[in-house]
């Protein structure tokens, strides 16, 4: 036995990434949040809604596709806003942030889960994971 292979069970994996397209969707300065279930990593916690990028989908293109199956609306103008990679103690993640300035369809929670337009300023109020607060900042910053 080789020392690598004696030293293979002994070594800590580290998280895989999880690659997230996030929308954050704006009408009449307000911005559309969703609560995440408590199931959920990072449950009881608003965020701005979205989804895993799937192998082989564009960002933009998983991002519409997560808004349709999540919220039923259609984005029609998106813009790429920032990326944030964070790493929880059990996972990592990076999201690909896109500004949803023009969509069709009511928003509507489609998987039951709870939904609220929300000004700049309430932002600061209210409970989002770790990961989400440098989008608040930088929204806080940008648009108040």
């Amino acid at each position: 036995m080789t020392t690598e292979s004696a030293n293979a069970g002994s070594v800590a994996l580290k998280p895989k990434q999880l690659h997230v397209a996030v929308g954050v969707i704006i009408r009449d300065n307000q911005v559309l949040l969703s609560l995440r279930s408590k199931q959920q990593h990072q449950g009881g916690k608003w965020e701005f809604p979205g989804g895993k990028v799937e192998a082989g989908e564009t960002v933009y293109n998983a991002l519409a596709r997560e808004l349709k199956e999540e919220l039923a609306i259609e984005v029609v103008s998106a813009e790429p806003f920032m990326q944030q990679a964070f790493s929880y103690p059990e996972r990592n993640v990076l999201l690909d942030i896109y500004l949803v300035t023009e969509f069709t369809g009511q928003a509507q929670g489609l998987e039951g889960q709870p939904l609220q337009w929300a000004s700049f300023a309430q932002l600061s109020q209210l409970n989002f994971p770790d990961a989400n607060q440098p989008i608040v900042e930088k929204l806080q910053q940008q648009f108040m």
